[in-house]
């Protein structure tokens, strides 16, 4: 709330505001902060410790069990797990760190923690296959212990908190559910994915040394008025359900069919922050991260393996120690900052080998930039590249583009002006390629309306010239500026 935030000190404001954005990047792996804290894992629990050694109940497993339960060996790919097994290295010696990394996880579990995990497994499995699928949302090839422990870690082992966020999630997941999670993420976006992603660079690109599928944004690169121009706040989400139901699930079912012992359904994240500014950080910028974050630290919780920041600018590096005291140890154990990039490959090498590693983070495979030139020109539109740049007209504003050989273009204009812009398409004499065109939003400026798109050159693609000035002037006088994004099509004849 910004009159509330007004009333406190400015260095809240400075260090803060910005970060929150990164606060909410680790959300899946925080605690929520409905949840209680401690990790004592009683289904009645209500302390709020923050202590983060488990208790340890010194009483035999079959005891806990109770007479309604029992020993039973569960199976998860080529592995058996017995109830003793899960706790069969709770004792061996570790780290701080290893503990903290190491926690809640089959094979590490107390005790008290192998009674809950039982009692959850019991309930499960009187639910119905909507609940399931909720839980099991990579399906039941993540293996059920893995799974399972995935979701107690996130509400620390306490029973009744962890029933509630699944059935929570279940009332999430419903509307999209209806639509299959959104198959085809043209119609989730409401637009061509490549154009949003040359907005909003982000990508998976090759796996980790566990065969964690690696995740790689570029939040620096962000263009909020691009982004709003093309797409919708549902669409972006529309669009989130997508990735993660299809791309991301098929992504590491493929990965465990040719690694049947694979069992970390979890993800790297390389996050670059190179170009970004503490101004890209509003509250516009912020909408759509606390939203996407919602989902995941609610319906895919536990999935980050790793998070090595790149590239960071001093005020967020300054202020990390700041961050840190928002999240939990395994959290912190779990993100690595950088701003040497010399150094940040270093330990992403560690991490992912170089033949997995794009050549612009420091391996030997494609780079980042070539991997989404490449899937930009291919999908639906059969163009061999795309270009598209945000214009702000006040009052006029070009854009020049040059042409290779035996090249011929397609252009378009999305916006969400009100008061609109006339456009026109020149050669380098200021001859007309094509007739002007009237580009003006005619709905509304709501973030759940899609924004309006004018093709420039309806009657046929441009040709047969070197470079191409596209040149807007406003259709009234400004005291502001309206966004438009540039969108060309560049195809071979």
């Amino acid at each position: 709330n910004s009159n509330r935030a007004s009333s406190r000190p400015s260095l809240f404001k400075l260090f803060f505001k910005p970060n929150f954005a990164f606060i909410l990047l680790f959300q899946n792996q925080s605690q929520n902060p409905q949840e209680q804290t401690s990790f004592s894992c009683s289904s009645q629990s209500t302390s709020t410790s923050s202590s983060l050694e488990p208790v340890v109940v010194p009483v035999p497993i079959h005891e806990l069990l109770g007479r309604t339960m029992t020993v039973e060996n569960i199976t998860n790919g080529m592995k058996e797990w017995s109830l003793e097994d899960m706790s069969a290295e709770a004792k061996t010696a570790m780290s701080k760190k290893e503990k903290a990394i190491l926690w809640g996880r089959p094979g590490y579990l107390t005790t008290e923690e192998v009674k809950v995990y039982s009692q959850f497994r019991e309930w499960l499995l009187k639910q119905d296959q909507t609940v399931k699928n909720t839980v099991y949302s990579f399906t039941e090839a993540e293996g059920e212990v893995w799974t399972l422990t995935r979701w107690l870690r996130a509400r620390k082992y306490v029973l009744a908190n962890t029933i509630a966020m699944v059935n929570e999630a279940t009332a999430e997941r419903a509307d999209p559910r209806k639509a299959d999670y959104y198959p085809d993420a043209y119609v989730a976006l409401g637009v061509d994915p490549s154009i949003y992603v040359s907005q909003y660079p982000q990508l998976y690109a090759g796996f980790s040394k566990d065969g964690c599928p690696v995740f790689y944004s570029k939040p620096g690169r962000l263009n909020i008025d691009a982004v709003e121009a093309i797409t919708t706040i549902p669409g972006i989400l529309n669009y989130h359900w997508h990735i993660m139901q299809h791309d991301y699930t098929d992504r590491m079912l493929k990965y465990k069919e040719e690694h049947p012992d694979f069992t970390r359904f979890e993800c790297v994240s390389v996050l670059d922050l190179d170009k970004l500014t503490l101004g890209q950080l509003g509250s516009r910028t912020l909408d759509i991260i606390k939203k996407q974050a919602f989902i995941d630290s609610l319906c895919f919780p536990e999935t980050m393996n790793k998070m090595v920041i790149v590239n960071a600018p001093r005020f967020f590096s300054a202020t990390w120690g700041v961050i840190k005291g928002f999240l939990d140890a395994r959290t912190s154990a779990k993100v690595e900052i950088f701003s040497s990039m010399t150094a940040a490959k270093a330990k992403l090498r560690e991490i992912i080998s170089d033949d997995n590693l794009p050549s612009d983070y420091g391996g030997t495979a494609e780079s980042t930039t070539s991997i989404l030139a490449r899937e930009a020109a291919s999908g639906k539109s059969g163009r061999d590249r795309l270009l598209s740049e945000v214009i702000y007209v006040r009052s006029t504003q070009s854009l020049k583009f040059t042409l290779e050989d035996n090249e011929e273009v397609d252009i378009y204009v999305y916006t969400k002006a009100i008061d609109g812009a006339n456009f026109r398409i020149m050669n380098s004499s200021k001859k007309e390629l094509a007739p002007s065109m009237k580009v003006k939003h005619t709905g509304s400026t709501s973030d759940k309306e899609q924004a309006s798109v004018i093709h420039l050159n309806p009657a046929g693609r441009v040709s047969g010239v070197k470079e191409i000035k596209i040149k807007a002037e406003s259709l009234k006088t400004r005291m502001s500026s309206e966004a438009y994004l540039v969108v060309v099509n560049f195809y071979k004849k």
